[in-house]
């Protein structure tokens, strides 16, 4: 119960001055809608599962490319923390280390969470056929997953604290080759069989996969177990390297 306390109250700290600038997350929802109205029609060639739209598939790579650019991204807002020293202040409170993290990365995933659903809603009329529980449970992978990148953009925040170019560095060295090997824009399946094979050691290809079979409506695929582990490791891996700065910088 304390660490639910605890992440309740490091979330309500954090989600404040996101609501009161909520115009952020309005305009976070330009880009997925751009490549919505200017990508989509160049995709009449490659329809969905089973002859579906073309939607079907590029949707949740749309949203699966949302949560990794702003989980990887988010540190940066904390290195401004670090450097006024008032994230120290907060350190200096008794509440729980994992609950900080958690806390925190909720709070960006959860106008993520609004952006995703706003994106579903807008692309029904064109051809995206609902699944609301596989969807549903899709998202909610996304979020798991988002909470581990989430607290490893705030190790590296912490750990590169005073070079906040180093930071910038890292998270775009990573993101980006991340997205074009997960197969985001498009299925990796048309991929040649080199850059097939070099994506499978990517493990936001399975994530993607797993998101895909959930917008088309199956829960049984094998794709979806292997994203739900990919979701779990990282969300742990995150959340443990995460709580292991934020005790270095307690001290």
């Amino acid at each position: 119960m304390a660490f639910l306390s605890d992440t309740t109250i490091s979330f309500r700290r954090e989600i404040g001055p996101t609501l009161r600038s909520w115009y952020y997350i309005v305009f976070g929802l330009v880009q997925p809608l751009l490549y919505l109205a200017l990508f989509v029609p160049l995709l009449g060639s490659v329809p969905g599962p089973d002859g579906a739209s073309p939607l079907q598939w590029f949707v949740p790579g749309m949203v699966v490319m949302l949560v990794l650019f702003t989980t990887v991204s988010c540190g940066w807002a904390l290195t401004e923390e670090l450097m006024s020293g008032s994230f120290e202040r907060f350190l200096a409170t008794p509440m729980s280390r994992p609950a900080i993290m958690v806390g925190r990365a909720l709070k960006e995933l959860m106008p993520l969470l609004v952006q995703a659903l706003i994106l579903i809603v807008v692309a029904v009329p064109f051809g995206l056929a609902l699944h609301p529980l596989q969807m549903l449970l899709g998202l909610g992978l996304l979020m798991l997953f988002g909470v581990g990148v989430a607290s490893l953009s705030y190790a590296l925040a912490i750990a590169s604290k005073h070079d906040g170019s180093l930071f910038y560095l890292v998270s775009h060295s990573v993101s980006l080759p991340l997205m074009l090997l997960g197969g985001v824009l498009l299925p990796m399946t048309n991929a040649p069989g080199w850059l097939y094979t070099l994506s499978r050691f990517n493990p936001l290809t399975y994530l993607v996969e797993a998101e895909r079979a959930l917008f088309a409506g199956n829960f049984a695929d094998l794709s979806v177990l292997y994203g739900a582990l990919v979701a779990v490791i990282v969300a742990a891996v995150g959340l443990a390297v995460g709580v292991s700065q934020i005790r270095k910088a307690s001290l």
